[in-house]
């Protein structure tokens, strides 16, 4: 066993926010959209972490998703992923001070702007990436969760003056994150072994 959790990051500066913010955390960086994150899917399944997060930066689909709050996926709108049990993240998430919002999510191949959102909100998820679809696959049954900080939304675009200072400041909220998805992962692999062991008596 490698450790309890490896960290799927679409970004340079999402990887680099996460291993800052817990230097013992085993971050793979997957590469920007759907190519990308088929190709590190593969990856991903030859991992031998316990149990796998994809973490990162999302859009808000929904107008009650603010700029620095927390997604956690309730589903993965488009596949049949799935999510486990994040009742103790969500717990730390708050504890460190953040809005969480427990939603489906749906990934895009392509940054997305304007009346578009509406449509994908429509479609009934409250965010948007461009990766966790075709990560999610990468966990192999493994227990999966999927947090992202929200960086932009409905009228405050990623393509606008001003947009950098959100971008900085959602990578920093990922950053304060980090121990919550280690602490995670960590008892996600506690909870295997006590039920292998009862399993086993």
């Amino acid at each position: 066993m490698l450790g309890d959790l490896v960290v799927a990051a679409p970004l340079r500066v999402e990887a680099r926010a996460l291993r800052r913010g817990a230097p013992g955390l085993r971050v793979l960086r997957t590469g920007i959209g759907p190519e990308r994150a088929r190709a590190a899917a593969v990856r991903l399944r030859a991992d031998d972490a316990a149990s796998v997060a994809i973490a990162g930066l999302c859009g808000a689909l929904d107008p009650a998703l603010a700029l620095g709050d927390v997604v956690l996926a309730s589903a993965i709108l488009g596949t049949d992923a799935e999510l486990a049990p994040a009742d103790d993240l969500a717990r730390a998430v708050r504890r460190a001070g953040f809005t969480v919002h427990r939603c489906p999510i749906v990934s895009a191949e392509h940054l997305v702007r304007g009346a578009e959102r509406e449509s994908l909100r429509a479609g009934g998820a409250a965010a948007v990436d461009m990766e966790s679809a075709w990560l999610q696959s990468g966990a192999g049954g493994r227990p999966l969760v999927v947090l992202r900080v929200v960086s932009d939304g409905p009228g405050r675009e990623l393509l606008r003056p001003g947009a950098a200072a959100d971008l900085v400041r959602a990578l920093r909220a990922l950053r304060r994150l980090a121990p919550a998805l280690e602490s995670w992962g960590a008892n996600s692999q506690s909870r295997a072994e006590r039920k292998r062991l009862g399993g086993e008596s």
